[in-house]
């Protein structure tokens, strides 16, 4: 198959990705990840999920949000969920697996090969399905970090595996570009050079406290 008739969706878990590459010391540059499997062949869509945090005054990860949604990306959101702990302390959690799990098998018969950015384990029974319909699963994460940051189970699972730790040179921000620390939560804040390195709302096992 050439790399033009390779029909290619990415599914991104942005707060599993943010984790992963800030466990390995970077910063993901979301344009050049574009511009990378767009390289690799047609790329179908590009899916980023996370969950918001609304009652906010002001969300860090809206302005990513609003970059992703204008730069070639199919932005997944939904509000998280509040909940008291039993020992009467304020969480907050939001899970965007059903989400994902039902726009990959919707895209499955019109695609190639899946790339999904996560390590999160539950979705190995999602990877299994998408390859009973013929579709190969490149599964993208980390095992350089202690603990690995992707559940072995899915490792197994898919058809390739690729540590991001490989795709650094190819994904990660330029350091020479970082930008300035982050201004105090009132002001708004420099978007075109904060955008593609803003922190995703934390989210599945990740709990928020007050």
């Amino acid at each position: 198959m050439s790399s033009a008739s390779n029909k290619i969706a990415l599914f991104i878990d942005g707060a599993n990705l943010y984790a992963t590459a800030k466990t390995l010391g970077f910063d993901i540059d979301y344009k050049r990840l574009l511009k990378e499997f767009q390289s690799r062949g047609t790329l179908v869509r590009a899916f980023y999920y996370t969950a918001i945090i609304e009652d906010q005054e002001y969300s860090s990860i809206r302005p990513l949000i609003d970059w992703l949604d204008y730069n070639g990306y199919t932005v997944v959101t939904k509000a998280t969920k509040e909940f008291i702990d039993a020992s009467g302390r304020r969480k907050v959690k939001g899970n965007m697996d059903i989400e994902l799990a039902v726009d990959a098998m919707e895209l499955a018969e019109h695609v190639d090969q899946i790339v999904l950015f996560s390590g999160d384990g539950d979705f190995r029974s999602l990877v299994e399905a998408v390859q009973r319909r013929g579709v190969r699963v490149t599964v993208i994460s980390t095992i350089s970090s202690q603990p690995p940051m992707i559940a072995d189970e899915l490792r197994r699972q898919a058809d390739v595996f690729t540590d991001l730790m490989e795709l650094q040179s190819k994904l990660g921000r330029d350091p020479s570009e970082r930008p300035a620390p982050r201004e105090p939560r009132h002001h708004a804040p420099q978007f075109l050079q904060r955008a593609t390195t803003m922190t995703p709302t934390r989210t599945d096992d990740e709990d928020f406290d007050d």
